[in-house]
């Protein structure tokens, strides 16, 4: 079954459609790559799918253990190299709204690092995923 359709909109500018949920993402070129920058571009995406991806599986992985991992956030930064032009590296800071016990915390963080997109990067491609926790629990 097809995941989705993208269609050049011009001016360097696609549209993606979700065809099981009908949600759309707009993807514009770089500005250091001839884009005008309004929307994320299609190597922002790459970066920020292993965010989402890890959260996701953390999310599923508190579920199973009765935690709220609710109000975690992760900060993507990602980082091109020229010839040829492609993603070097991507580092994600998960910071969790909560603290947890040595264990808890093993435990999701080994869950982030087995996402399917962090399975899927080509090896290349540096993955930095550092993790902290709130204090004020």
């Amino acid at each position: 079954m097809t995941t989705s359709t993208v269609e050049y909109q011009g001016n360097l500018r696609t549209q993606a459609l979700h065809l099981q949920s009908n949600n759309q993402i707009i993807t514009d070129a770089p500005t250091d790559n001839h884009g005008k920058g309004e929307a994320f571009s299609p190597t922002d995406l790459l970066a920020t799918s292993l965010a989402s991806c890890m959260l996701t599986i953390i999310g599923i992985k508190a579920e199973s253990m009765e935690i709220d991992v609710i109000g975690t956030k992760a900060e993507v930064t990602k980082t091109m190299a020229a010839d040829p032009r492609r993603v070097s590296e991507v580092k994600v800071n998960i910071q969790f709204a909560k603290d947890f016990d040595e264990r808890t915390r093993k435990v999701l963080e080994a869950a982030a690092l087995t996402c399917p997109v962090a399975k899927s990067i080509h090896p290349d491609i540096k993955q930095d995923v550092s993790f902290s926790y709130s204090t004020s629990s």
